[in-house]
This record gives structure tokens, sequence and C-alpha cells, in this order.
């Protein structure tokens, strides 16, 4: 018993390890890369991430995985078109700064191609994908090298086949041995995007409240963004259409979409990254709120993801790997049902969140990739990785070799949290 304990301690010390060894503080991340701030917005980041080698004798053989769309251009008619009512009558009332009316004669010019590409992929959006897929393959050669069979499984937005289409034709050049089957179906929904209505398994999911939200009087929350941007937008808001506080939303939310829609500068220095920083914590507990609260509605993506690698490792499937293209509104919750880097720790504190869970996180062709390795000797366990955006991530379960976990450990611990909530 006394050995046991031991050993226990060892395999929770290594954990502990890993894990406070993933993480650099937020505030010190936003410090060397400002437009992390942009949250969900941040288009896809290519770091040079040097990835732990696997143990002695485990070669890489499967690799199951889920991405956000890549970047696109903004998701609803919405955002242009109230824009576009608003300034229009600033302009008519002469209500606009000069930097306001700048910006108005830039936003004309691109008036036409942002009313047309409402909701689709950027040429940046499809890039992010074939780059990403291309990573895939050199990292891992000895998935892919002999070829065989892949599927790849997509939300019915044309965004997200358009990424799946992006990714797949990369790999395929890597390897023209490779056979994809890309399906954007209802038959598949379960798997990528549960909460389709379309989706002949739709169910409703518990929404819950992360704990922070019971003490926010601890916190002091940035108020001051939107009343900057107006400010140097108008001369004055006096007449013009709609609630104030909403429009200077639209006007950020324009701003951080620029760099994925190839429209950066286009608002001059009404809005700055600095701006941003300095409201991220406020809009990174927002956040927070909603991939925790939406977190049991990833259960059935997080069973296939069991059910697909179940059926590789008993020999019913035959496949190097299952790839699914989604939206934030399932890879964020999704990092918190799996408790990534400790995105499910729920922290009391509202200042603790920001070293639980950063919105960069859910970017723009955001993706988490379980790869699995076998090793040579029979009867030896199967171990998996987990990367998030590229860099390895922490799972919620002890190890005494990270970043590599046990299959069967990581199996049980998701297989009970999942039944726990269903």
């Amino acid at each position: 018993m006394y050995m046991k304990r031991i050993l226990t301690a060892i395999v929770l010390l290594g954990w502990a390890l890993g894990a406070g060894a993933q993480q650099v503080p937020a505030l010190e991340q936003l410090r060397k890369d400002p437009r992390k701030a942009y949250g969900t917005d941040y288009p896809y980041l290519f770091e040079t991430h040097q990835l732990t080698a696997a143990p002695r004798g485990y070669k890489p053989f499967y690799i199951s995985h889920y991405a956000r769309h890549g970047s696109r251009y903004y998701w609803n008619e919405r955002l242009y078109k109230e824009l576009d009512t608003l300034l229009a009558r600033a302009n008519e009332l002469d209500l606009m700064t000069a930097e306001g009316k700048a910006f108005y004669g830039r936003f004309l010019d691109a008036r036409q191609e942002l009313m047309t590409g409402i909701s689709e992929l950027t040429d940046l959006g499809w890039w992010q994908h074939q780059r990403i897929a291309r990573t895939m393959y050199e990292r891992f050669p000895e998935v892919f090298w002999k070829g065989g069979n892949v599927l790849a499984i997509s939300s019915l937005s044309g965004r997200c086949v358009m990424s799946m289409s992006a990714f797949c034709q990369e790999l395929v050049q890597c390897n023209p041995r490779i056979e994809i089957r890309e399906q954007s179906s209802r038959f598949t929904l379960d798997g990528v995007v549960p909460g389709d209505k379309q989706n002949p398994a739709y169910r409703q999911w518990p929404k819950v409240k992360p704990r922070y939200e019971q003490h926010l009087d601890a916190f002091v929350r940035d108020t001051t963004l939107h009343h900057k941007v107006l400010t140097r937008m108008f001369k004055s808001t006096e007449g013009l259409p709609g609630d104030m506080d909403h429009l200077a939303g639209n006007l950020v939310s324009l701003y951080t979409s620029l760099p994925s829609i190839d429209h950066e500068g286009m608002m001059g220095d009404l809005i700055t990254d600095e701006d941003i920083v300095r409201n991220w914590e406020t809009a990174n507990l927002d956040s927070y709120s909603w991939v925790f609260g939406d977190q049991y509605r990833t259960i059935p993506i997080l069973r296939d993801i069991i059910r697909k690698a179940d059926a590789v490792l008993d020999g019913s499937s035959d496949r190097l790997a299952d790839f699914r293209f989604g939206h934030d509104s399932y890879i964020g919750p999704l990092t918190v049902l799996m408790g990534l880097n400790g995105a499910d720790l729920d922290p009391e504190d509202p200042s603790a969140v920001k070293d639980a869970y950063q919105d960069w996180e859910t970017c723009k062709a955001s993706n988490i990739q379980l790869v699995f390795y076998r090793s040579r000797r029979a009867g030896d366990d199967i171990l998996v990785k987990c990367l998030l955006n590229g860099d390895e991530a922490t799972l919620p379960v002890a190890t005494d070799r990270f970043p590599y976990y046990r299959w069967n450990d990581v199996r049980n611990f998701y297989l009970a949290r999942c039944e726990a909530h269903e």
C-alpha cells in the first residue's frame, strides 16, 4: 500500500509538472502578441512548437482531429448592414470626425465586397487549413506514408466544407496514396455539430454557469472601450439610429475581423490593438461564460472521437485519421469538456479565469489533434498526446510521461465525464 501511494504521488507530480510547463501567463502572451486580444477573431498563428519525442519504441499510427473553419467574412449580414446604415446617417448629418470620414470612405470602397462575402471563407482561411494539413503530414509521416483511408466530416456550412476541402486536398498533395472520403451530411452531424437541428440525433443539453459569475463584485470590468470608439468616430451621436453601445460593439467586431478579410488599416486609429488589449480580460470572461456553459452539447463529439478510435484499435476500422470541421461554438466548449490546459478548472475568482482559458485558443482555424501511438512490443499500452493549435496540451488525467497519456486512462476518464452529464 505504501509503495502504491508513492507511485501515485509520482504520477500526479509528473502531471502537475507537465501542466505547469505548458502554461505561459496570459498577460505575458498578450505583451508578445497584442493581436491575441482579438480572441475568437484571431487568425491562426503558425508558431514553431518543439514536440516531445515519443517514448522509445513508440510510433504514431492514427490521428483524431476537430477544427474550426478558417478565416472568414463576418458570419451574418447584420454587422455590415447596421454599420452601413449608421455611417450613412452620420455622414448625412455631418456628425463624423475627420478620422471617421476617412474610415467611411474606405468602408464604402469595400462595401460591395463585404456584403457579397458574408459568412464565406477567405483566401487566408483556405491557406490556413492547407498549411495545418501539411504540418500534420510532416510531423507524423509514419501515420500517412503508406497511404490508406481517411474520413473527413463537416458541418453543412459552406465555410466549413471549404475548410475541409482545403485541408484534404493538401494532404493528398503530400501523398496521393491517401484516400479521403469527405462528407457534409445530416448523417454525420452528431460528430461535428450535434446542436444543428437538422441532426437526426438532435437533443437539448443543459447549460451551466461558471463559478466566477457569482463573484463579479470582486472584478472591475473595463467599460471604456465603446466610449473611446464613439468619441473618436463621431462629433456627436445625437440623432443617430440604434443603440450606441451595440453599434460601438459592431465597430470593435469589424476591427478585429480585418486581418481575416485582408483589410487591415481600414479603420485607421479609431481603434488600436492597445485598446483591445486593455479590454481583453473583460472580453475573455464573457467568452468563458459561453464556452463553459455549452460544454455538454459537445458530448456527442467526444463520444464520436472515442468510438472511432475504438474501431481503429479493435481492427474494425482501417482509417489512418478522422477529421472534423466545425465552428467556434463547438471547439470552444469541447476544449472545456476535455479540460485542455485546465480549461475545465472553473475558477471562482474572475481574475483567475484568464489563466484557465484564453479565447484566442478558439481562433480561426483552431484545432485539436489527438495523436495515437503504439509500441513495437506486444502488450504495451496505447499512448495518446493532444495538440491544441499545434502545441502539446495537458489533459486532466494523471501521467508519468507528459505529454503522452495511456489511452485507456484518457478513454475511461472521458467516458465517465460524458456519462455523468448525459
